[in-house]
């Protein structure tokens, strides 16, 4: 192994991902559950530092607004952790320095050094899972913003009488465009009594989920197509917003809802070509699927720690 490896983790709402990169491949994985309380967090963080063997360069990706220096401010999926200092934390537990940024932000820079987005000076990186979350490139630059916590595209409002966030708000864009808000539109079709064919895939209907719905669009089913076609409004609707205001050349979906790319891409293409500000009169970002897969923020914080040391 070489000294030019990498660690990088991404920490998620239920576990920890924690990969070994050399050249932009993963050569080890290591999982583990996420905790909850934040030095419980910590400690499994060196847990897996250690056991993919220490490095000079090592990040992490965490969810939520994380500042420059590396501490939480929020986050939706983590509790008990406003203001956790995880740079520092770690830092002092390993006696080096350590990246660690947000975790959609980290997937944005995977798919920008070596996937779907590679060649690209202007890309918007957006992840479409429990909430929505995104990584912006600009120029050949992650952008940051002032404090760090730029690319939360999932919390901007698209209906202000929408259903409520847990951010605080109402209508944001992920409850109406993520893998969440696939299922609950998915479960209030069912209490209406429709999409009948889901009981061939659950028993309850508080069981139905967004990959159920895709299941039977893949099948054919009508209600089911119906459903996603709906769904793939409201994902274009939140792309052509960030088209509008960043004008990129790539726009990359990633997160668990691209496990369904045959059924989900074409609509959402569909869409965006549509509601685009004057589609027939400027060139398209290209919409592409992500390449890292769940991997993604992991493989982006190891190339993050990397940037950092040959800054």
């Amino acid at each position: 192994m070489n000294s030019g490896a990498s660690i990088g983790i991404d920490v998620g709402g239920t576990k920890c991902l924690g990969v070994l990169l050399e050249d932009d491949r993963v050569v080890t994985e290591v999982r583990r559950p996420t905790p909850r309380s934040p030095e419980a967090i910590i400690d499994t963080l060196e847990a897996i530092v250690r056991e993919l063997g220490d490095r000079p360069a090592v990040g992490v990706g965490v969810p939520g607004l994380v500042t420059r220096q590396g501490v939480i401010r929020a986050s939706p999926n983590l509790t008990d952790v406003a203001d956790f200092d995880v740079a520092g934390m770690l830092t002092a537990r390993l006696g080096h320095s350590v990246v660690v940024d947000n975790d959609a932000t980290c997937a944005a820079v995977a798919e920008w050094r070596a996937g779907a987005a590679r060649g690209h000076r202007d890309a918007v990186v957006v992840t479409l899972g429990t909430g929505i979350g995104g990584g912006l490139i600009v120029d050949d630059r992650v952008v940051r913003g002032t404090n760090g916590f730029a690319g939360e595209v999932g919390h901007m409002v698209i209906d202000p009488n929408g259903p409520a966030c847990p951010c605080g708000r109402r209508g944001c864009w992920e409850r109406f465009a993520s893998g969440t808000a696939l299922g609950a539109m998915a479960r209030a079709v069912v209490r209406a009594g429709g999409l009948n064919a889901i009981t061939t895939l659950v028993d309850d209907v508080s069981d139905v989920r967004g990959e159920h719905v895709c299941m039977l669009a893949g099948r054919g089913d009508v209600e089911a197509t119906g459903v996603v076609d709906e769904f793939a409004h409201w994902v274009a609707l939140g792309l052509v917003g960030l088209a509008n205001i960043l004008d990129p050349s790539c726009i990359v979906i990633g997160g668990g809802l691209t496990a369904s790319r045959e059924v989900l891409m074409d609509p959402v293409r569909h869409h965006f070509a549509r509601l685009l500000y004057s589609p027939d009169l400027r060139p398209h970002p290209r919409l592409e699927i992500a390449r890292f897969g769940e991997v993604a923020g992991a493989v982006g914080a190891a190339s993050l720690a990397t940037m950092s040391m040959s800054a």
